[in-house]
């Protein structure tokens, strides 16, 4: 069975997902024309990087209206109306309810009424579904994940400062292992955790597996640790049995 392995020993993000993707061998043209199907304004940067000396690669999303706010119908009726593939969709899909349930939760709200601020902008909607194209292309079948630095501190939202790891975050790490090695910032992001929820089958040591691929996606901060997000692709090596004599 083939499976991805994901090291958040740096949080996680839907950029820093992305760039790991590319960064294993998805191929950019995947990723692009999968998005240019949205379409929406979108463009992407994609960069070679290094951190702490480390290869990896740096995916950004350029679009025009960061500060948009959208319901969830209406996120929904944009994946829905693209010309990608029904799976694809139903990904992303999945990937968006779970934020806007988890937004619902901290706000006490119904889920309707969740107005999406820097989830709902276009980046975040670019990094939803192309962490759904790039996990069909990896050929897949699931996901598992180390125990996931979250980091500490507060993050600067459009609700204000808000504690690290943020409420709808730490929501929607509600299974996951978790912990922080005191570094100041805000190391997962709900995007980045929304993704985990829908994906991650367990979280613990890297599996008995054959390893095909890895790749490092970068964020955007530079760190007192390496700000990398690795991913590991192989196939899953079953125990074997022992016979009885």
């Amino acid at each position: 069975m083939k499976i991805i392995y994901l090291d958040c020993f740096s949080g996680i993000s839907g950029d820093m997902f992305l760039g790991a993707m590319v960064d294993m061998g998805i191929p950019i043209d995947t990723l692009a024309s999968g998005l240019y199907g949205l379409g929406l304004d979108i463009q992407l940067n994609i960069n070679k990087v290094r951190k702490h000396g480390i290869a990896g690669t740096k995916v950004d999303v350029v679009i025009p209206d960061t500060a948009h706010e959208r319901h969830l119908s209406e996120i929904l009726d944009i994946i829905d109306g693209s010309a990608l593939e029904s799976d694809i969709k139903q990904t992303a899909g999945r990937i968006f309810r779970r934020l806007g349930e988890a937004e619902a939760t901290v706000h006490g709200i119904d889920i309707e009424k969740v107005h999406f601020h820097e989830v709902g902008a276009l980046d975040t909607i670019a990094d939803v579904v192309g962490a759904a194209i790039c996990y069909k292309a990896s050929g897949a079948e699931t996901l598992y994940s180390s125990p996931v630095n979250v980091g500490s501190g507060f993050v600067k939202t459009s609700h204000g400062l808000l504690p690290v790891p943020a409420p709808a975050t730490l929501e929607l790490l509600k299974g996951a292992s978790i912990y922080s090695t005191g570094i100041q910032a805000e190391l997962v992001t709900p995007t980045g955790a929304a993704i985990l929820a829908e994906l991650c089958a367990g979280y613990g040591p890297m599996p008995h597996m054959k390893s095909e691929k890895t790749g490092y996606g970068a964020g955007t901060k530079d760190l007192e640790a390496p700000n990398l997000l690795r991913a590991v692709l192989g196939e899953k090596i079953q125990k074997a049995h022992k016979g009885h004599a």
